[in-house]
């Protein structure tokens, strides 16, 4: 780290992991579309983009491979050896080392020497083993775009070190237009830098962390003020709580877009996983990546990647069928995945779904009544969509045989179970022999959640407000008994009833659960009795008590309005935790 705090290397590894991210999804389309000559130069210019930086950072094992590449490139460019197969395949291998790489450096690692035959392969063995001087220079459609890569060439030398010796200068050419031409735009480019530079800065995400800490607790003395506001009765206090309430909410959305980022970032490395993953099958799959420009809070963004890459990897090796198989049922051999995201209200949808084989609902109970995962008495009563819910549980596999990919019965739990961290819910939707979806649904940020917040003696709890489908008066002479369960006939759907009360294990109160809250839990909605509905708020999550961690059911703590403190409840915990006293119940009796 330099004198003045600037650390070149911490800035050249989030850089390059952005451009390697985009590299895997550009190699993808290049395969597809060869003769792109714009993707193509973009692959070019990632590719030399690390190159520069590593020679800045003295880096030889990264700049060699890079530059092994570009050789590969500069002889697609030129036209004397087009891009086959196996160019594909070193470009994807050179991507993953360079990752590799990267993550050595940032454990503190030496990088190790690339292997020579390696070298080799990435660079193809019909292109020349060092590239002409001038191919950059030769490219007037994109001049403008890659003269700085030229630039830097000649400064340093193509694939050399800051440091080293110059290599001696290339012969100028005799017709001199090109480079004339390129020498002003050139030019034009530092002069422009500065004027560009000053759109962006660089901020340590803690810093922003620390401002929407900041806002949450602004929130928190808004809602308080709002409270106290029809008590106080006066008419310049009401005015300056009024717009307190409107600045808030301002500074509350630049805050909060400060630290959105689009999905995208994580979309762009599934292009290169589902080739990966289709190839190691010999199946034949297109990847479909739409909404890459929603936004979401970066924590949530980060959080995804691991379990988009379970659904992506198991809508390929489970959902997708061989391409005889396909063809043999009158489908395109090659399967079809798609990847999507959309806003909708204050949550965000993610989907990956499908056109395979469907999931088969009778297949899975049979496989968790044989696994001893539930009973038969049970599995009998299971509807299709519950059915499919059975995939999260832990242990579950359809799969008789292990590979590297699926059957160890890990991975569809871990999807489900990091969702819920992230105060969010997955479901599945599935028709034999069309495909399967799977929904994820997460709300745009962690930091402030909005709630409808509900009263149980004079005790507050907060439900997430994206789990809440409407609120009904509740009559209990409407309640139904069917299999030891209380049921709720709402507009002809039954509905399980789960009374707060109960599960808290209090008495009944003076007006025992006069209001109902329908939730949504997975593909499951139930009916939670409670006393009273104060209305939506939102709050500032915060970490539960000592004693209350680990306990299933809830999920944070806040501060409401009137300054008492609300727990915030866990709906699919909850759920879980209710069925499952009421199943020891009925076994006791």
């Amino acid at each position: 780290m330099s004198a003045d705090g600037y650390d070149a290397r911490a800035d050249f590894l989030v850089e390059a992991r952005e451009i390697l991210d985009r590299l895997g999804e550009q190699v993808v389309a290049l395969e597809q579309e060869p003769g792109d000559r714009a993707t193509l130069d973009a692959v070019f210019r990632g590719f030399h983009t690390i190159k520069g930086g590593a020679g800045f950072l003295d880096l030889p094992p990264m700049v060699h491979l890079c530059h092994a590449f570009e050789d590969r490139i500069d002889a697609a460019r030129s036209g004397s050896c087009g891009l086959d197969a196996a160019a594909f395949d070193g470009a994807q291998r050179a991507v993953d080392i360079l990752l590799d790489m990267l993550d050595a450096l940032s454990r503190g690692e030496d990088l190790d020497e690339v292997d020579p035959a390696l070298l080799r392969q990435v660079r193809g063995a019909d292109a020349p083993a060092a590239p002409a001087a001038e191919p950059a220079f030769e490219m007037p459609d994109n001049l403008d775009d890659l003269d700085f890569d030229a630039l830097l060439d000649s400064l340093h030398g193509e694939g050399a070190i800051p440091g080293a010796a110059p290599p001696p200068p290339p012969p100028k050419p005799t017709p001199a237009p090109k480079p004339a031409a390129a020498k002003p735009a050139a030019a034009e480019k530092p002069a422009l830098a500065p004027a560009e530079a000053e759109h962006t800065v660089r901020v340590d995400v803690r810093r922003l962390d620390a401002l929407v800490n900041l806002v949450g607790e602004l929130v928190l003395a808004r809602n308080r003020l709002k409270t106290l506001r029809p008590d106080l009765h006066d008419e310049n206090l009401d005015r300056a709580v009024t717009a307190l309430d409107t600045v808030t909410a301002r500074l509350q959305g630049a805050v909060m877009s400060a630290r959105m980022q689009p999905v995208s970032r994580v979309f762009t490395r599934f292009p290169k996983l589902a080739r990966d993953v289709a190839r190691q099958l010999d199946k034949q799959v297109e990847l479909v990546v739409e909404g890459g420009d929603t936004e979401l809070d970066r924590n949530l963004v980060e959080a995804l990647a691991d379990p988009l890459v379970h659904l992506v990897r198991n809508a390929i090796d489970h959902g997708i069928e061989m391409p005889a198989v396909r063809h043999a049922v009158g489908k395109p051999e090659q399967g079809r995945v798609r990847l999507a995201a959309q806003q909708e209200g204050d949550h965000v949808a993610i989907e990956v779904s499908d056109d395979g084989g469907g999931i088969d609902a009778e297949a899975i109970r049979r496989s968790a009544i044989r696994k001893g995962l539930i009973d038969n008495e049970t599995a009998g009563r299971l509807s299709e969509d519950e059915c499919l819910s059975l995939l999260f549980l832990p242990g579950f596999s359809t799969r008789t045989e292990v590979s590297d990919l699926s059957g160890r019965g890990v991975g569809m739990d871990v999807v489900q179970s990091k969702i819920r961290e992230l105060s969010g819910q997955v479901q599945i939707q599935s028709e034999l022999g069309r495909g399967s979806r799977f929904i994820i649904r997460v709300p745009l940020t962690l930091a402030i959640l909005p709630t409808l917040l509900v009263e149980l003696d004079d005790d507050v709890y907060a439900l997430p407000l994206v789990r809440v489908v409407e609120v009904v008066t509740h009559d209990d002479s409407q309640v139904m008994w069917m299999d030891g369960q209380k049921i709720l006939d709402l507009r002809e759907r039954p509905l399980p009833v789960l009374s707060l009360r109960e599960w808290l294990g209090k008495g009944k109160g003076v007006a025992d659960a006069t209001r109902g809250v329908v939730l949504q839990a997975g593909e499951q909605r139930f009916c939670m009795l409670v006393d009273r509905v104060l209305g939506r708020e939102e709050v500032v999550i915060k970490a539960l008590p000592r004693s209350l961690r680990g306990l299933p059911g809830y999920a944070g703590a806040s501060l409401v309005g009137d300054g008492r403190m609300a727990l915030i409840l866990d709906v699919d915990a909850l759920l879980e935790s209710a069925q499952r006293s009421s199943s020891a119940s009925a076994r006791g009796r």
